[in-house]
């Protein structure tokens, strides 16, 4: 195969929701250094969005969605970073919900530990993995609905399922945010039921890494003013932190799996 031929292919594979690396050496017989190779030219030619373990498609395409497994292998020392340092924000006996998403699933294994908890998810892989929190008395409520490509529940069964639950923190994810266009995703009726998880919460942390931010998806389900704080990695340019704060929200950074501790939160001027 010609080496415009395998770049083809890769760019097909990253356009019907993203490719990891792993899966591409495996389909087209190369070696993990040529299939990077493709990808970086790729990039050069604003034809895909690099990311660590693979490629995503470009911004513009914003109704996207990538599958869970893709996301779940993408900055995964980030995202266990950023569990451990949201999962600390909760205390035993609390009611909490969680929406679907690759750095959500971190939290709800993280929290695993935490007895007496009440956890509502749109979740099938939260509430599962959460079982196993079952013996310390916590207590999972998953709603219905239509599966999307990203694992969640969404629709209107699931938002009649939350309406009247009042939750004391809501652990969100997204798929991308910004100053203007806010929280988005590229799923218009995941969009409804995340505004039915907001609704429903005292306290909203939004847990995203570095990447998620100046990415916009196709329907907004709420703004960085609704938002206590984002908890993100070390990644997060200073232009950002200044944008999230100037909407009243917190910024806490959390380091990755490696390094083993936590920097702190960088205030805004409401928290």
């Amino acid at each position: 195969m010609l080496a415009s031929q395998r770049r083809d292919v890769i760019l097909s594979q990253v356009q019907a929701g993203g490719a990891r690396i792993s899966s591409l050496v495996e389909m087209l017989g190369v070696s993990d250094m040529t299939i990077r190779r493709d990808i970086e030219q790729l990039a050069a030619q604003g034809l895909v969005v690099k990311v660590h373990g693979g490629a995503l498609p470009t911004g513009a395409m914003s109704a996207v969605e990538p599958g869970f497994v893709i996301k779940s292998e993408l900055q995964v020392a980030q995202k266990q970073g950023i569990a451990h340092a949201a999962a600390a924000l909760v205390k035993p006996g609390s009611a909490i919900a969680i929406s679907a998403g690759t750095t959500t699933y971190q939290v709800a294994r993280e929290l695993r530990a935490v007895p007496n908890l009440t956890v509502v998810t749109n979740s099938m892989l939260i509430a599962q993995v959460l079982q196993e929190g079952s013996d310390i008395g916590q207590t999972v409520i998953l709603t219905g609905g239509s599966r999307t490509p990203s694992d969640a529940l969404v629709g209107p069964v699931a938002v009649d399922s939350l309406r009247g639950l009042h939750v004391d923190l809501l652990f969100l994810g997204v798929h991308g945010m910004t100053a203007r266009a806010g929280l988005t995703t590229p799923n218009i009726v995941e969009a409804e039921t995340n505004r039915a998880l907001v609704a429903s919460a005292t306290r909203v942390v939004v847990c995203a890494d570095h990447t998620k931010w100046g990415v916009v998806g196709l329907a907004s389900f709420g703004t960085l003013a609704d938002v206590e704080r984002v908890v993100t990695d070390r990644g997060l340019s200073r232009a950002a932190h200044e944008a999230i704060e100037a909407m009243g929200c917190a910024v806490e950074i959390a380091c990755d799996e490696e390094s083993g501790r936590v920097d702190g939160v960088i205030p805004a001027s409401k928290a």
